[in-house]
């Protein structure tokens, strides 16, 4: 399943991260994948970006989008890493 962090500005990402799509414009990425079935990870830092970015996909037609609750935020608090490396997302 493609993990993609939809936070912009880039602010640290989680490791495994497939790719870096911008929430506003997520629709215009080719890294999305072609069957609206497929299973897609996405998450920012607070929640709010990836919600945004989620209810976009869906508005679209996928229908099966994974929405990290409480974004890096949330993964930090809960003792996981993050990798701070903004060469990652270009």
């Amino acid at each position: 399943m493609p993990l993609i962090n939809v936070h912009i500005p880039y602010e640290d990402h989680i490791e495994g991260t497939d790719a870096f799509i911008a929430f506003d414009s997520i629709l215009d990425s080719p890294d999305l994948p072609t069957d609206k079935t497929a299973p897609l990870a996405l998450y920012c830092r607070s929640g709010n970006m990836s919600a945004q970015a989620s209810a976009t996909l869906v508005d679209a037609g996928y229908t099966n989008i994974i929405d990290l609750d409480g974004g890096m935020n949330a993964w930090e608090q809960s003792g996981k890493p993050l990798l701070d490396d903004p060469t990652a997302a270009d």
